[in-house]
């Protein structure tokens, strides 16, 4: 027997998830309260990051249930991740529901035109966050900013030291307190 689920979240301690839950409820889905699920969590945080959520997605819902949320929003930080969490629900064979959306079934064939301009929404956004990274990066090195990890100078010296000295290579990790490939990156270099 299929059942139904509901999933709100709010961002801060002052807000409640009750005006969702009446929402959702002035919508027809009747859902009983041990099956809502109520979170309080930024919003910048990934679907399956979030405790609450995480906990319904693996331990509660079954193929078959279906998960109601408000606003698509609900299911993600951001386009990527709301389009990554439905396709794994909907795997799942769990129906998703948003309220928002002219056809609020994600599963029935406007829906599935919904996700995949959705998808092409999400590759776009990729594609800018590359380029935007791109640019950024092209820009620092421009300005003279040196780019990467920084040289471990006394690292360097201190290995280099300690073979002076006639330690092999373990015993100068053990003796630095680092890991041995560690001591090798820095055996042959100069600190010149």
């Amino acid at each position: 027997m299929s059942r139904i689920f509901a999933y709100c979240r709010v961002s801060t301690e002052e807000q409640t998830t009750e005006n969702q839950v009446l929402q959702i409820a002035k919508r027809g889905f009747e859902i009983p309260s041990e099956r809502v699920v109520s979170e309080t969590i930024s919003g910048s945080v990934q679907a399956m990051m979030r405790p609450k959520f995480k906990t319904l997605v693996d331990h509660k819902l079954e193929k078959g249930d279906s998960l109601v949320v408000l606003k698509l929003d609900r299911l993600g930080r951001d386009n990527i991740d709301v389009q990554q969490t439905i396709f794994s629900l909907l795997e799942k064979g769990v129906k998703v529901h948003s309220l928002d959306l002219a056809t609020s079934d994600l599963a029935s064939a406007e829906g599935k035109l919904m996700l995949q301009v959705f998808t092409a929404f999400s590759e776009f956004e990729r594609n800018r966050i590359r380029e935007r990274t791109k640019e950024g990066l092209e820009r620092a090195k421009a300005n003279g900013v040196k780019l990467g990890r920084p040289r471990a100078i006394e690292t360097t010296k201190s290995v280099q030291k300690l073979k002076t000295e006639g330690l092999s290579q373990s015993k100068a990790a053990t003796a630095l307190g680092i890991s041995l490939p560690t001591v090798k990156r820095h055996w042959n270099v100069s600190t010149k």
